[in-house]
């Protein structure tokens, strides 16, 4: 039986099928982060396209914000929001621990270990083992565990190897692996280099997206898994386009002696270093296309509110809009 979503996110994973004479339920989780859920119907895509006839298609969820590859890959791994499972940015600033999070420094435990992931409830219910293949965390030691098999990441490693790796260990591994994830980095990356409506760049490589789905459903086919390996396929957001004409440039409203930019574009985060208020009044009359909030103030919806890691000041750029310093120095292309 196959499960299959494309999703912008998905909250809390629940997948309870049954394959017929399995005495434990298999998992496969994919991501393929950024993929648009327009893309279904804009690009040719065959091999998604069997995949969804041979199973489910959910067409809407509601994003976890902020909608940026880090926290939204936690969310989906721990059914939690990002103000509980800590991992609230691309990049942090932990003012208690005067701390530092980028995602090329994120094998710390200390950023993870406020939540529990499902790789690791897995394997403490002991009936089968974790694997992963460069899910954002994945390596790191959550809670004193790492999945019994894993990747380190290395974004210079191909979807095939990857592939290959986690239907290894889903065929003959010892302990069996009875829930696995996937990690790649397409179509976000091309997204922001070519802007996600760039038919003829963005159609490129969806057309190789749409031949690793086809490469993984030939291998689980071949190792004998298809019909007893639940998938499910996702994605941690969408993308929209910007332009060189809608840039919100901080230089223009105050001085960078007065603040330290944490965390950068569709979403910035701000740390004053003078006076909050000055700062914040100074951040609200700076552009009618970007939302200013004191921590305090941001809609419950967002649940983005209670933790430390969630700077005072946050921005929120209209859609198409981008956030930079200095105007000389920005790039603006398919921000997600």
């Amino acid at each position: 039986m196959r499960l299959m979503l494309i999703l912008y996110f998905a909250g809390a994973l629940i997948c309870c099928a049954h394959s017929a004479g399995d005495s434990v339920p298999r998992l496969l989780l994919v991501s393929f982060d950024g993929f648009r859920a327009d893309y279904l119907e804009t690009y040719k895509l065959p091999h998604l396209q069997e995949f969804i006839e041979d199973g489910v298609l959910v067409r809407e969820v509601t994003n976890s914000f902020i909608t940026k590859t880090f926290p939204n890959h936690y969310t989906i791994v721990t059914g939690l929001y990002e103000e509980s499972h800590g991992i609230v940015a691309n990049d942090m600033y932990d003012a208690d621990a005067k701390k530092v999070f980028s995602q090329f420094n994120d094998s710390d435990p200390f950023w993870w270990d406020e939540a529990v992931p499902i790789w690791v409830t897995n394997q403490q219910q002991g009936k089968g083992a974790s694997a992963a293949a460069m899910w954002p965390g994945s390596d790191v030691k959550i809670n004193n565990t790492t999945p019994h098999f894993f990747m380190k990441y290395n974004f210079s490693v191909k979807f095939e190897e990857r592939a290959e790796r986690i239907v290894s260990w889903l065929n003959s591994s010892e302990p069996v692996v009875n829930f696995a994830v996937l990690y790649w980095e397409e179509p976000d990356a091309s997204g922001h280099k070519y802007g996600p409506n760039d038919t003829q760049n963005m159609g490129r490589v969806l057309e190789e997206v749409d031949k690793h789905v086809g490469f993984l459903m030939n291998k689980l086919k071949a190792a004998g898994l298809w019909d007893t390996v639940n998938v499910i396929i996702t994605s941690d957001h969408g993308m929209a386009s910007c332009s060189a004409e809608k840039l919100i440039v901080l230089d223009k409203c105050l001085g960078r002696n007065n603040y330290t930019l944490i965390d950068r574009t569709p979403v910035a985060a701000v740390l004053p270093r003078q006076n909050k208020e000055v700062v914040y009044n100074l951040l609200k009359n700076c552009s009618s296309h970007m939302k200013v909030y004191l921590k305090e103030e941001i809609p419950d919806r967002f649940h983005y509110r209670h933790h430390r890691r969630i700077q005072p000041i946050i921005l929120v750029a209209d859609e198409g809009w981008t956030i930079v310093q200095n105007e000389s120095l920005s790039k603006c292309v398919g921000l997600s």
